[in-house]
């Protein structure tokens, strides 16, 4: 059992990184992570790192060269297509932009590889944290006591287990699901996906349907199938989850009159879909500071992901409270400090990604869409253009 120091509750990005920060700056950190192992579940597929953000993180956590001999520079092009298969515009990728790709399990990979074996304790699901009368907080799983802390940091996502103890606020569902779907050994298996996505990524777009694709380092396409779908109609949802072959035929009924070229992206999987709800905190969520406790990612501000700013954010908290802590120490007003800077940059982030996600799914979602993008891309590279 351990007593005082610093507990992270939950082995993601951002809780793997603010352990590495301390770990750097010689403070220790204790990890408490639910799975058994890191390939206990999918890890997702891609992400986009960015330069000022979690670029910057893995900078000060001393990694940003590992990053950068994963990260794939030549995969920050894209292309926008409609439901019947015709490619309406193209990013043109030229390996030089900001926001390089990398897997998801492999920043997560870096991280672990940094730390110290004893730093992450797995097959741990915290399941109470009590405050103490010194100030302290006890943290338990479900076999009792695994430590008194001087400070506990939720970094366990969208459901925190931590985040109760500083608000009664709780994320509410957007109006949109996105279905996860994975295939693997594309290049092999299925020629045809290959030869329409040989790198980076595409979205394709429909009356309140809008499909992503993306590579990944391991040969696989990450898919990600969205919809506005009801709360009340959540359970069991619009695609029976039963079996493969009745996931695949409940797709393709929902993507009728689609481009058989789009549809191969939801029939050549083997495993079944994920069903995400897609949730967020209000944009300009915020929690009465209390001491020896405090929140940094999804457990501080989880979103839509439109726009590629969570994980950047998550990162980006992380160092900078990692900083903090490794200069001044457990004291309020420092740790204060980082939760006014995280809310404020994660507020317009947050209403973007709301605003985005619901776009994508809307009655008209591919011309506002193209119009985005477009006016993006001329604005960041000078250069994507219209295709022909």
């Amino acid at each position: 059992m351990q007593k005082g120091g610093i507990a992270i509750i939950g082995g993601g990005p951002g809780g793997l990184m603010l352990a590495r920060v301390l770990q750097h700056h010689g403070v220790a950190a204790t990890v408490f992570e639910r799975e058994a192992r890191t390939s206990a579940r999918q890890q997702g597929g891609s992400l986009d790192i960015h330069e000022p953000s979690g670029q910057w993180a893995l900078k000060v956590a001393g990694l940003h060269d590992r990053f950068r001999e994963l990260a794939r520079y030549d995969h920050q092009g894209g292309a926008i297509y409609d439901e019947h298969g015709r490619k309406r515009f193209e990013e043109p990728d030229f390996g030089s932009g900001t926001r390089p790709e990398i897997d998801r399990s492999q920043l997560r990979q870096i991280l672990l590889d940094s730390l110290d074996t004893d730093v992450v304790r797995w097959g741990v699901k915290v399941v109470e944290i009590s405050e103490k009368a010194t100030g302290r907080f006890d943290v338990m799983d479900e076999a009792g006591l695994l430590g008194t802390f001087d400070l506990v940091v939720g970094a366990d996502g969208a459901w925190s287990r931590v985040r109760p103890l500083l608000t009664a606020v709780k994320p509410a569902y957007s109006g949109v699901v996105a279905y996860d779907i994975r295939i693997t050994s594309v290049d092999e298996r299925h020629p045809d996906l290959a030869a329409m996505l040989p790198r980076g990524k595409i979205s394709a777009i429909g009356r309140h349907r809008g499909l992503m694709a993306q590579r990944s380092s391991r040969g696989e396409i990450h898919i990600y199938l969205m919809l506005p779908v009801p709360e009340k109609d959540l359970l069991p949802g619009p695609v029976n989850l039963g079996s493969v072959e009745t996931a695949r035929c409940d797709m393709r009924n929902l993507l009728q009159g689609w481009a058989p070229s789009l549809l191969r992206f939801v029939e050549a999987f083997d495993e079944l879909p994920i069903q995400r709800p897609i949730v967020g905190l209000p944009a300009g969520f915020t929690w009465p500071h209390h001491h020896g406790v405090t929140l940094i990612g999804d457990a501080a501000h989880v979103m839509a992901p439109f726009g590629g700013e969570g994980v950047n954010l998550a990162l980006q908290d992380a160092a900078e409270l990692g900083l903090a802590l490794a200069r001044h120490g457990i004291s309020d007003s420092t740790i204060e400090d980082v939760e006014r800077r995280m809310m404020r940059r994660a507020e317009p982030a947050a209403t973007i990604g709301l605003e985005g996600i619901r776009g994508f799914v809307a009655e008209h979602a591919l011309e506002r869409v193209l119009r985005r993008f477009e006016a993006f891309s001329h604005g960041a590279r000078g250069a994507a253009q219209p295709a022909r």
